[in-house]
């Protein structure tokens, strides 16, 4: 790349090496900040068709973009917040129980065993010992109740940190509600990838995260909504708490929540209440399942054009590298991934024996979908 007029390549040089430790030094000031802030252009994507309607009827960027803040508020902050605190609650009557011996994982394992005696043939035929696995599952439920004791502090401050983090995440919304086609106009003219490009990579981003956050969250609420509610109908324990964890489960493709029903479903056939686990049983299966094998593939597979086996793979990947946040992190990836490789193969793959064809398919390419441009004041 020659040099800019009236600067020598040393010069040239050594900027762009300071422009780099600048840009790396500014990552890592901001890396104990990622999740608010990639959560907060998450909420962007995801209501800004919103944010731009309000625009158009009031041009007033500040009043659209706390109108909109405040739905986000409504709409996702506060069911959120009432969860937790449900959860909480019932997770600290868990908790109690464990603590009070009410609760023995070992004695439910012993119900299993003894409701179905084929289970200790399967054991010994394998030479694993149940005595030891109820011992270990005793111990583990002791030492969450010690854990939980002795953490305290570090729970409350977990707690208070995580209340910042969302104060950061929902002041950063604001201005990237006011200011996002700015910010994306600027990074556009600073990146060396050329402009359709980058608008097309841009637009891919916006797709493939609302598709992902939408499609996820929907199938997770309600397979961790109907999990609760047949819990609460069968007069299950801590159906709210169960229901929650089932919503978590739910994000991973596949297993999801038959991790959570399927035991309790084995354990009710254990102790004779053969009524309520064929209720929970067929409802698991037959309603439950059918959320996940038939909405998933509808929201999450065609909105990112990607095929059933890479979307569990790269959420699975995600969720290893980059934990709760992986369910959005690992599909981007991989659709960014397959972007960058049919630009590859369009740009430069080629190109000496399909130029026309090359030209005029990247010509179509940046003008697909072009990320919208600035607003009126």
């Amino acid at each position: 790349m020659p040099a800019p007029q009236g600067y020598t390549r040393l010069e040239q040089g050594s900027f762009l090496l300071m422009l780099v430790l600048v840009s790396v030094l500014f990552f890592f000031l901001l890396k104990p900040f990622f999740s608010p802030v990639f959560w907060a252009c998450v909420i962007t994507i995801l209501f800004y068709p919103l944010y731009q309607f309000l625009l158009n009827r009031w041009n007033r960027r500040n009043l659209a973009a706390l109108a909109t803040l405040t739905i986000c508020v409504v709409v996702g902050v506060a069911p959120m917040l009432f969860l937790i605190k449900a959860m909480v609650d019932e997770g600290r009557e868990v908790y109690q129980l464990l603590e009070s011996g009410e609760l023995d994982p070992g004695e439910y394992l012993e119900k299993v065993r003894d409701g179905f005696p084929f289970i200790q043939g399967l054991l010994d035929r394998f030479n694993i010992d149940l005595s030891l696995i109820k011992e270990t599952l005793t111990k583990s439920a002791g030492t969450v109740s010690r854990w939980a004791a002795e953490n305290t502090l570090s729970i409350g401050q977990n707690m208070l940190q995580f209340f910042v983090s969302l104060a950061l995440m929902l002041y950063l919304v604001f201005f990237l509600f006011r200011d996002g086609t700015m910010l994306i106009d600027l990074l556009i003219r600073a990146l060396p990838l050329g402009d359709g490009r980058e608008r097309h990579l841009f637009n891919k981003f916006a797709e493939v995260t609302k598709a992902t956050v939408k499609g996820n969250l929907v199938v997770a609420i309600i397979q961790g909504s109907l999990g609760g509610i047949i819990f609460a109908l069968l007069g299950i324990k801590g159906a709210v708490f169960w229901g929650a964890v089932m919503v978590l489960l739910s994000l991973i493709p596949v297993v999801g929540s038959g991790l959570i029903w399927g035991p309790v479903a084995i354990y009710l056939f254990a102790v004779g209440s053969w009524e309520k686990g064929l209720i929970l049983t067929a409802f698991g299966a037959g309603i439950i399942g059918l959320v996940d094998n038939l909405l998933r593939p509808i929201l999450v597979g065609r909105d990112t054009k990607l095929p059933d086996y890479l979307v569990l793979l790269s959420t699975l990947g995600g969720f290893a590298l980059f934990g709760m946040n992986g369910f959005v992190i690992g599909p981007l990836v991989a659709v960014l991934f397959i972007a960058f490789w049919q630009i590859f193969i369009l740009d430069f793959n080629n190109e000496s024996e399909s130029g026309d064809e090359d030209s005029a398919a990247v010509g179509e390419l940046e003008t697909e979908n072009p990320v919208p441009q600035d607003e009126p004041e």
